[in-house]
């Protein structure tokens, strides 16, 4: 095969869990050109990575212009994790001969191969996306599960320099989420905060500049003895200092699987989310959640608000059970 496109436009963790499954294409057709479209700002996220040969952007509009640029691509090949009308429609309209995607997508019909997919407990979302390689199978198809992120070490240094971060000197707190139904109290993350300060820890606030609310509030309960870099780094940036943490705590969202990429342990809190979905810590971690709850989950990516008013799956998380996690992997 002399040219395969990966289709990839979801959020930012998404795109990092799709790392094993471009590696695999990448050891399995070596001598093939690999390309990766993803989410129009996210094109730096694999910038140096040595198993792509391009990476096109995409902002979700001009669908017809977009499908005809991929047309003159001549790709032979395309693997699909992503599961909306508009992607199927793409890549049809871009006459790829081969086009593998879920039996779940929408407009599943346009696909040559499809992939069961599911959700079920014990099932990661890397193997998930790796099962969209099962139609292949026949050409002796390696399979790399680990998730990676291409990140220089004279940067990474250069980072925690900047920053004044001394390497397993410091642990992270990720408060933010698009979906605020994900996101715990930022009271309970500085109770967490004060208890890492107190086990000698410098603590480190991270979030992008939408998550600006939530980093203040928890950098504010902790009465500024923590380093709130919200907003304060770039991608790149961010990657290094999850890297070097000695532990993350997040809610369910991609610094979690940042943390995956350099094997730094994390907690991971979930509210309207459930981990049967597949998202749970990809290496060293744990989660946390309130069990028994009838009305979780709410939704596949949570949402703006408590369908059912109470928030109980966060508001009965206390900062005692996320402490007492936190402690098991500190002591390991």
């Amino acid at each position: 095969m002399q040219k395969i496109l990966i289709f990839q436009t979801a959020f930012l963790g998404d795109l990092i869990l799709t790392s094993p499954l471009i590696k695999s294409v990448k050891k399995s057709f070596p001598g093939s050109k690999v390309h990766l479209v993803v989410r129009k700002g996210l094109e730096g996220v694999f910038e140096g990575f040595g198993y792509l040969d391009k990476v096109i952007p995409f902002d979700k509009k001009g669908l017809l212009g977009f499908a005809k640029r991929l047309r003159k691509e001549g790709y032979s090949l395309v693997l699909s994790p992503h599961r909306s009308h508009r992607t199927s429609l793409i890549l049809f309209l871009a006459g790829i001969p081969r086009r593998i995607g879920y039996d779940r997508a929408g407009f599943s019909f346009f696909y040559t191969d499809k992939v069961r997919h599911e959700f079920r407990e014990g099932l990661h979302e890397v193997e998930r996306l790796l099962s969209l390689l099962k139609p292949l199978e026949e050409y002796g198809i390696v399979y790399d599960r680990d998730v990676e992120l291409p990140l220089e070490e004279p940067f990474y240094r250069k980072t925690l320099s900047r920053f004044s971060l001394k390497e397993r000197a410091y642990t992270v707190i990720a408060p933010g989420s698009v979906w605020p139904t994900k996101a715990w109290l930022p009271e309970y993350f500085a109770e967490v905060g004060k208890f890492l300060t107190g086990r000698g820890f410098k603590v480190v606030i991270v979030g992008s500049k939408a998550d600006k609310s939530y980093c203040d509030k928890v950098y504010s309960y902790m009465e500024g003895n923590a380093v709130n870099l919200c907003g304060k780094t770039s991608l790149k940036e961010f990657f290094s200092v999850i890297k070097g943490a000695r532990l993350l705590v997040s809610n369910d969202s991609s610094p979690v699987h940042v943390a995956a990429a350099f094997k730094t342990p994390v907690v991971e809190v979930y509210g309207a989310t459930v981990p049967r979905f597949g998202f749970f810590p990809y290496g060293p971690g744990k989660f946390v959640e309130v069990e028994g709850l009838k009305c979780r989950p709410c939704g596949l990516h949570g949402g703006k608000k408590c369908p059912e008013g109470h928030f109980k799956c966060m508001v009965e998380l206390k900062p005692e059970r996320v402490v007492e996690v936190v402690e098991e992997l500190l002591n390991c």
